[in-house]
């Protein structure tokens, strides 16, 4: 059993940046995927970025990339979202994830946490 925790969210404005973090306790993490996903009101949770956490390897969703980057802290077990260039349409709540393999579905991911919003006023 993996537990998953986020921090960071809060309000901002538009092109300004934040960072999210999601530290993970309980089972290890060494052959597993971390991903961040977001999901606003009315609509569906959203892929936003993974990292193989062994190696490092990262995927991005096309409506974020260039403008975040995902990162993780091994000896922490904490895994990053640094968010530039924020705009309205990133306001959601951002939900880290945990699971095998760097899937873009929320349906393959096993292990969530509860989740930080993110509000950015234009």
């Amino acid at each position: 059993q993996v537990q998953l925790v986020e921090s960071g969210g809060g309000l901002v404005q538009a092109g300004d940046s934040l960072r999210l973090s999601c530290t993970a306790s309980g089972r290890t993490l060494s052959n597993s995927v971390m991903a961040w996903f977001r999901q606003a009101p009315g609509k569906e949770r959203e892929f936003v970025a993974a990292i193989i956490w062994s190696g490092g390897s990262t995927y991005y969703g096309d409506s974020v990339k260039g403008r975040f980057a995902i990162s993780r802290d091994n000896a922490k077990s904490t895994v990053y979202l640094q968010m530039n260039s924020l705009k309205p349409e990133d306001t959601a709540v951002y939900f880290c994830a945990g699971g095998t393999s760097p899937a873009m579905a929320a349906r393959l991911y096993v292990y969530w946490g509860q989740g930080t919003q993110v509000t950015v006023s234009s």
